[in-house]
């Protein structure tokens, strides 16, 4: 791995990069918390997406320690915004709608590596990354309903992700389900066995990493601004998309590897 000092520490997380600086991995670093978002791991992740955005990373991995994604927002640091008005509840709610905003803006992949619970927040940060790889023994919820909490930030990208009547029904009765359910809905992108994960999240981050920059960048942003067009306008937007990819060097370079049957190599973002 490679030097790290252009990300910003954070205790709470724990960050590694390979050697070219285009694989970030981030573990959220609490497992005395089930990986609960406190605001220190929400502003840490929030500072790596940016660090990632000014470098060459084309593949952000989020995951947790200990085996468990994250089990949603920290009840202590919420606590303690009791008696604060709302202003105080407002602004102490604020880093995680942030933060998955910022995860579909950012130009990197993101992936999240789903182990164990994934749970409230964590369902929310989990579906606002681009992918989801689960173990098959992982398991998700919204159960902060059970202490008179609606997950109306969490809501957001799970009702963009799920089908609509399984997600009204997970977000009302905070059942617990499991990876083979949550992927029969269309939550996850894959569920593996448990005992291969480490070997198909390396496939999959090899995978994703081998594509162009470029194309990352334009397709991710792409992807996400037709999601709310119609039919004809996404259509209209997305013919100027692949006309100005197709005129990027990084594609003329892919063009003529494949016509020389070599690997291109790609240019960094920003050279």
């Amino acid at each position: 791995m490679t030097d790290t000092s252009s990300y910003p520490e954070c205790d709470d997380l724990a960050v590694t990069v390979s050697d070219d600086g285009v694989v970030v991995r981030v573990v959220i670093d609490r497992p005395e918390k089930q990986n609960a978002l406190s605001e220190t791991v929400l502003s840490g992740l929030s500072d790596v997406l940016r660090a990632a955005d000014q470098g060459p990373a084309r593949v952000v991995v989020i995951r947790g320690a200990g085996g468990t994604f994250c089990s949603g927002g920290d009840l202590e640091s919420m606590a303690s915004h009791i008696g604060g008005g709302p202003q105080a509840y407002r602004s102490g709610f604020s880093g995680l709608a942030e933060l998955m905003e910022q995860l579909i803006e950012t130009s990197a992949l993101v992936v999240a590596a789903v182990e164990g619970h994934c749970l409230a927040g964590g369902m929310g940060l989990a579906a606002a990354c681009d992918i989801i790889i689960a173990t098959a023994d992982a398991t998700f919820g919204t159960p902060e309903v059970d202490i008179g909490l609606f997950p109306a930030q969490a809501l957001v990208p799970i009702m963009r992700t799920v089908q609509e009547k399984q997600a009204l029904k997970l977000l009302f009765t905070g059942e617990y389900i499991g990876a083979e359910t949550a992927h029969e809905i269309g939550f996850t992108s894959e569920v593996v066995p448990t005992q291969d994960f480490e070997s198909e999240l390396d496939e999959l981050i090899k995978d994703l990493a081998a594509s162009s920059p470029v194309m990352i960048e334009m397709g991710k942003q792409a992807f996400y601004t037709q999601r709310d067009m119609d039919f004809h306008e996404a259509l209209s937007y997305m013919r100027e998309i692949i006309a100005l990819i197709a005129m990027s060097e990084e594609t003329e370079a892919g063009i003529n590897s494949f016509l020389m049957n070599e690997q291109p190599d790609w240019k960094q973002r920003g050279q």
